[in-house]
């Protein structure tokens, strides 16, 4: 059986330090208007494994932001720490391979129209340390 790693810990923790500008999280709550920019980092359900070491865990990223514009700015930025830092990288927990983008950052609806958010969906191919 695949020994599985939190990768929505593990990302909120490496995020928080690359992006110290923004607020890296997994849940949100009524004070996100406040707590401008945000980067939530969910666990998407799919993905798999190879029943040994290697999972392929699938990970959306939303980046929410005052302006459209800014919106995007960061959500590229993310797009390029995902895409190009993250890949080969190690922590104490966790190695990760390969990463890509299964859908690029693109503006999703959100109800609070004071806001903008943009979302990609990511794939993050690690395992645990050994």
């Amino acid at each position: 059986m695949t020994a599985l790693v939190d990768i929505e810990a593990e990302l909120i923790a490496l995020g928080t330090v690359r992006f110290p500008q923004a607020v890296v999280r997994d849940e949100l709550d009524n004070r996100l208007g406040g707590e401008l920019p945000t980067i939530q980092i969910e666990q998407a359900p799919g993905g798999d494994d190879d029943g040994l070491r290697l999972s392929r865990p699938l990970v959306d990223i939303n980046v929410y932001a005052a302006t459209r514009g800014s919106a995007f700015a960061l959500a590229h930025e993310v797009h390029a720490w995902v895409t190009g830092e993250l890949r080969g990288m190690a922590t104490d927990r966790l190695v990760i391979g390969r990463t890509g983008a299964l859908a690029l950052p693109a503006a999703r609806p959100y109800e609070n129209t004071a806001l903008r958010r943009v979302g990609a969906t990511y794939e993050i191919y690690c395992h645990p340390v050994s």
